[in-house]
Protein backbone atom coordinates (compact mmCIF):
# COMPACT_ATOMS: atom_id res chain seq x y z
CA UNK A 1 0.00 0.00 0.00
CA UNK A 2 1.39 3.37 -1.05
CA UNK A 3 1.20 6.23 1.48
CA UNK A 4 0.24 9.63 0.11
CA UNK A 5 2.44 12.67 0.76
CA UNK A 6 -0.52 14.37 2.45
CA UNK A 7 -0.85 11.48 4.92
CA UNK A 8 2.87 11.68 5.70
CA UNK A 9 2.68 15.44 6.21
CA UNK A 10 -0.35 15.07 8.47
CA UNK A 11 1.48 12.46 10.58
CA UNK A 12 4.48 14.78 10.91
CA UNK A 13 2.31 17.70 11.97
CA UNK A 14 0.65 15.60 14.67
CA UNK A 15 4.06 14.47 15.95
CA UNK A 16 5.61 17.96 15.71
CA UNK A 17 5.03 19.07 19.32
CA UNK A 18 6.85 16.05 20.75
CA UNK A 19 9.63 16.36 18.17
CA UNK A 20 10.04 20.06 18.93
CA UNK A 21 10.80 19.49 22.61
CA UNK A 22 14.42 19.08 23.55
CA UNK A 23 15.05 18.64 27.28
CA UNK A 24 18.83 19.01 26.80
CA UNK A 25 18.28 22.39 25.17
CA UNK A 26 15.77 23.17 27.93
CA UNK A 27 18.48 22.57 30.51
CA UNK A 28 20.65 25.17 28.75
CA UNK A 29 17.72 27.59 28.47
CA UNK A 30 16.98 27.12 32.17
CA UNK A 31 20.13 29.16 32.89
CA UNK A 32 17.91 32.21 32.34
CA UNK A 33 15.59 30.95 35.09
CA UNK A 34 18.14 30.06 37.73
CA UNK A 35 18.68 33.67 38.72
CA UNK A 36 15.38 33.28 40.59
CA UNK A 37 14.63 29.53 40.66
CA UNK A 38 16.38 26.39 41.79
CA UNK A 39 15.55 22.77 41.21
CA UNK A 40 16.16 20.87 44.44
CA UNK A 41 14.80 17.40 45.17
CA UNK A 42 13.04 16.70 48.48
CA UNK A 43 16.18 14.97 49.82
CA UNK A 44 18.11 18.24 49.35
CA UNK A 45 19.99 17.23 46.21
CA UNK A 46 20.56 20.22 43.95
CA UNK A 47 19.62 19.43 40.36
CA UNK A 48 20.22 23.09 39.46
CA UNK A 49 21.53 25.51 42.04
CA UNK A 50 19.77 28.79 41.70
CA UNK A 51 18.09 31.69 43.38
CA UNK A 52 15.39 31.64 46.00
CA UNK A 53 13.46 34.67 44.74
CA UNK A 54 11.07 32.27 43.03
CA UNK A 55 9.83 28.88 44.20
CA UNK A 56 11.77 25.63 43.85
CA UNK A 57 10.70 24.12 40.51
CA UNK A 58 11.34 20.50 41.41
CA UNK A 59 8.10 18.66 40.72
CA UNK A 60 6.39 21.67 39.11
CA UNK A 61 4.71 19.59 36.38
CA UNK A 62 1.75 17.94 38.07
CA UNK A 63 1.78 20.27 41.10
CA UNK A 64 -1.06 22.58 42.05
CA UNK A 65 -0.35 26.23 41.22
CA UNK A 66 0.69 28.35 44.19
CA UNK A 67 1.47 25.40 46.46
CA UNK A 68 5.23 25.07 47.04
CA UNK A 69 5.89 24.63 50.75
CA UNK A 70 7.74 27.56 52.27
CA UNK A 71 7.27 30.00 49.40
CA UNK A 72 5.15 33.16 49.75
CA UNK A 73 3.16 33.39 46.52
CA UNK A 74 1.52 36.46 45.04
CA UNK A 75 -2.24 36.83 45.33
CA UNK A 76 -2.38 36.06 41.60
CA UNK A 77 -0.85 32.58 42.02
CA UNK A 78 -2.89 31.89 45.13
CA UNK A 79 -6.08 32.70 43.19
CA UNK A 80 -4.86 30.58 40.28
CA UNK A 81 -4.34 27.67 42.66
CA UNK A 82 -7.82 28.19 44.07
CA UNK A 83 -9.22 27.59 40.58
CA UNK A 84 -7.78 24.06 40.75
CA UNK A 85 -4.93 24.75 38.32
CA UNK A 86 -2.51 21.84 38.13
CA UNK A 87 0.60 22.71 36.14
CA UNK A 88 0.80 20.75 32.90
CA UNK A 89 3.17 21.30 30.00
CA UNK A 90 0.83 23.46 27.92
CA UNK A 91 -0.06 25.76 30.81
CA UNK A 92 3.56 26.11 31.94
CA UNK A 93 4.57 27.07 28.41
CA UNK A 94 1.86 29.73 28.32
CA UNK A 95 2.74 30.94 31.82
CA UNK A 96 6.47 31.40 31.18
CA UNK A 97 5.65 33.18 27.92
CA UNK A 98 3.57 35.83 29.70
CA UNK A 99 2.79 35.16 33.38
CA UNK A 100 0.34 37.99 34.01
CA UNK A 101 -1.67 37.43 30.84
CA UNK A 102 -1.88 33.70 31.61
CA UNK A 103 -3.21 34.33 35.12
CA UNK A 104 -5.63 37.00 33.90
CA UNK A 105 -7.08 34.61 31.31
CA UNK A 106 -7.38 31.73 33.80
CA UNK A 107 -8.70 33.73 36.77
CA UNK A 108 -10.52 36.52 34.93
CA UNK A 109 -9.04 39.36 36.99
CA UNK A 110 -6.68 41.82 35.26
CA UNK A 111 -5.80 43.48 38.56
CA UNK A 112 -3.88 40.41 39.79
CA UNK A 113 -0.14 40.48 39.10
CA UNK A 114 2.40 37.72 39.57
CA UNK A 115 5.86 38.21 41.03
CA UNK A 116 7.38 36.79 37.85
CA UNK A 117 8.44 39.68 35.62
CA UNK A 118 10.50 37.62 33.15
CA UNK A 119 8.82 36.58 29.90
CA UNK A 120 10.47 33.77 27.94
CA UNK A 121 10.07 34.39 24.22
CA UNK A 122 11.49 31.17 22.77
CA UNK A 123 12.27 27.55 23.62
CA UNK A 124 9.49 27.36 26.23
CA UNK A 125 8.62 23.77 25.26
CA UNK A 126 12.25 22.75 25.78
CA UNK A 127 12.36 24.31 29.26
CA UNK A 128 9.11 22.59 30.20
CA UNK A 129 10.46 19.25 28.89
CA UNK A 130 13.49 19.77 31.15
CA UNK A 131 11.27 20.59 34.14
CA UNK A 132 9.12 17.53 33.43
CA UNK A 133 12.21 15.34 33.80
CA UNK A 134 12.42 16.59 37.39
CA UNK A 135 8.72 16.23 38.15
CA UNK A 136 7.83 12.81 39.57
CA UNK A 137 4.10 13.56 39.27
CA UNK A 138 4.38 14.46 35.58
CA UNK A 139 3.26 10.99 34.56
CA UNK A 140 6.05 10.64 31.99
CA UNK A 141 4.01 12.27 29.24
CA UNK A 142 3.63 15.78 30.63
CA UNK A 143 6.19 17.22 28.26
CA UNK A 144 4.27 15.80 25.31
CA UNK A 145 0.99 17.46 26.35
CA UNK A 146 1.78 20.78 24.70
CA UNK A 147 -0.60 21.53 21.85
CA UNK A 148 0.66 22.31 18.36
CA UNK A 149 -0.47 25.92 18.76
CA UNK A 150 2.06 26.45 21.55
CA UNK A 151 4.85 25.11 19.34
CA UNK A 152 3.82 27.55 16.62
CA UNK A 153 3.69 30.64 18.86
CA UNK A 154 5.57 33.51 17.24
CA UNK A 155 8.87 34.54 18.75
CA UNK A 156 9.06 38.07 20.14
Amino acid sequence: MKTSPIAILAALLVAAPSLAQDAANGEKEFRKCKACHMIQSPDGTDVVKGGKTGPNLYGIVGRAAGHEEGYKYSDALIKLGETGEIWNAADLEAYITDPNTFVEEKVGDASLKTKMTFKMNRNQADVVAFLAQHSPDAGGEAAAEAPAEAAEAPAE
